[in-house]
């Protein structure tokens, strides 16, 4: 049987390399968490803060959301751009408008670059040539 939610939200994933952020976004006020921290402790700094108070600032929601994540993968600045692309995934399938401007913000476009693989013949790197010998 399904499990139910008492609270409603909109979900949305964001994704980064590596790094992979479910976002619950809700309606109203209440802790923002991360992995079950707060996102002040998780992501600390102030740059850290900015990014990802940016898509509220954007649509101009600041204190009218709150949310949950559950960010696994990468690093912390990976997961951080996740969790930025997800809420603003999150507020864009709230309201039109709200997409109209993220969009121009450029927090709508996913960061498509990954890690190279390595191939075969390199020497252990993707892009490295084996060393020929001169004599």
């Amino acid at each position: 049987m399904a499990k139910k939610s008492k609270k409603n939200y909109t979900y949305a994933v964001g994704r980064r390399r590596t790094a992979t952020a479910r976002v619950r976004l809700f309606k109203g006020t209440g802790d923002v968490l991360v992995n079950s921290v707060l996102i002040g402790k998780y992501f600390e700094g102030e740059v850290s803060r900015i990014s990802w108070q940016k898509p509220f600032k954007v649509t101009g929601t600041e204190g009218k959301y709150y949310f949950t994540v559950r960010a696994i993968g990468g690093g912390k600045n990976g997961q951080l751009e996740a969790v930025v692309l997800g809420i603003s995934r999150a507020l864009a399938k709230i309201k039109e408008e709200y997409k109209k401007a993220l969009r121009r913000e450029g927090l709508l476009t996913r960061d498509a670059r990954e890690r190279e693989r390595r191939k075969v013949g390199t020497g252990g790197k993707a892009r490295r040539k084996k060393q020929s010998p001169k004599r």
